[in-house]
């Protein structure tokens, strides 16, 4: 390998053998690093170089023109910037179904849609979702890396993007059903689905980023709500709040307990703080398909189907939001906004029910296991 020049991280005067990737697409000279760890060490002061280049800082300063939806009448604050061309995913990674279909439909998960027969996985599959969801893990710590204030959602999803590649990962949202992205962020109002775009993040937001990876035939599903900057008490209470209507959830999981039960005891709990439980989508399935049964919902008195299993494999991912439960959806027919626009949190764990009790998947590796916004409470 030929050496680019003299590594730029402070202290370090190795041979450079990389560049920064965004930095060669924005044409920016010079930016190199010895190694992938100097470059990490140094993201947070390297990354401003970007947000000078693209002219951005403030909410829409580049996008304040940008409007592909003139008659859309907004809930909330936020707005849509613009999207990059789609990443490429190189042929030798194993990829769904759905990667190279015209219309991204998961055809292995249309065979069995409407079937509530819930699939106990065997040894060799249980090991095989360990690996997937243990790679999904690394790749959300990676997008935690570069959450802050001036990053905008799309450098989160080309961060996720190159993660997963270099995991041997195909990126699961990556033209499911047409969706153009690597990964979910969800800003603010935006309760799930939202698509990585232009915008920058700002001081005070909320951001959600939802990972799910494919490796060797296998799905990893989880996500983490991240404080942006200084955020506001009142919705630092409400991320805290959405976790533990999670980690309630997680303590109920175990042989012979009744699906429709999440429901109960994450409502219950998210009501006596004062927030409400998005109803529109919930926990699923999760293996060799993305999404399939059990139906896990997250709001009380639901009518789920299923009781639980030693080695059903299930996310429950709950979305809390400050006002109102309803939803709406932007044009693009992907990003899920509250309907009075007020903010929204979530998390989500992939599960597996052993005989005592439960596995979780995705948890985060840490010495606490605690999610990442607990380090700046």
């Amino acid at each position: 390998m030929s050496f680019l020049g003299t590594c730029e991280s402070t202290g370090c005067d190795a041979p450079a053998k990389l560049q920064c990737p965004t930095c060669l697409k924005l044409g920016i000279q010079g930016s190199f690093f010895c190694s992938q760890e100097c470059f990490k060490s140094n993201w947070k002061s390297h990354k401003i170089i970007h947000t000078l280049a693209k002219g951005e800082g403030n909410e829409g300063k580049k996008d304040s023109d940008y409007n592909p939806w003139p008659q859309y009448s907004y809930t909330g604050k936020l707005r849509p910037g613009q999207l990059s061309t789609k990443r490429q995913v190189p042929e030798k990674i194993g990829r769904p179904d759905y990667a190279d279909h015209p219309l991204g439909y998961p055809l292995s998960e249309q065979a069995v849609k409407g079937s509530s027969q819930i699939k106990v996985l065997d040894d060799e599959e249980i090991e095989g979702m360990r690996v997937a969801c243990k790679l999904g893990r690394e790749v959300l710590d990676e997008a935690a890396r570069v959450c802050d204030v001036g990053v905008t959602t799309d450098e989160i999803d080309r961060v996720v993007h190159e993660a997963c590649i270099e995991r041997d990962c195909y990126p699961s949202p990556l033209n499911y059903y047409e969706f153009p992205k690597s990964c979910c962020t969800s800003v603010n109002e935006v309760i799930c689905h939202g698509i990585p775009d232009m915008r920058a993040l700002n001081d005070g937001d909320l951001c959600n980023v939802d990972i799910t990876v494919y490796h060797n035939g296998f799905h990893g599903d989880l996500n983490e709500t991240f404080f942006v900057g200084n955020v506001s008490d009142k919705h630092k209470d409400l991320v805290k709040v959405t976790y533990e209507c999670l980690s309630k959830a997680i303590s109920l999981v175990k042989p012979g307990e009744k699906y429709r039960e999440i429901g109960n005891v994450i409502q219950k709990h998210a009501q006596a703080n004062g927030y409400s439980v998005v109803r529109s989508y919930c926990g699923h399935g999760i293996h060799r398909l993305f999404h399939t049964a059990p139906n896990v919902p997250h709001y009380a008195k639901n009518r789920a189907i299923g009781v639980m299993k030693a080695g059903h494999c299930f996310t429950i991912e709950p979305m809390i939001s400050v006002g109102t439960w309803r939803d709406e959806t932007w044009p693009d027919k992907w990003t899920a906004v509250t309907a009075d626009g007020l903010w929204s949190a979530q998390f989500e764990q992939t599960l597996l029910v052993t005989d005592t009790g439960c596995e979780i998947m995705t948890r985060r590796r840490n010495e606490t296991g605690l999610p990442h916004f607990t380090d700046k409470m």
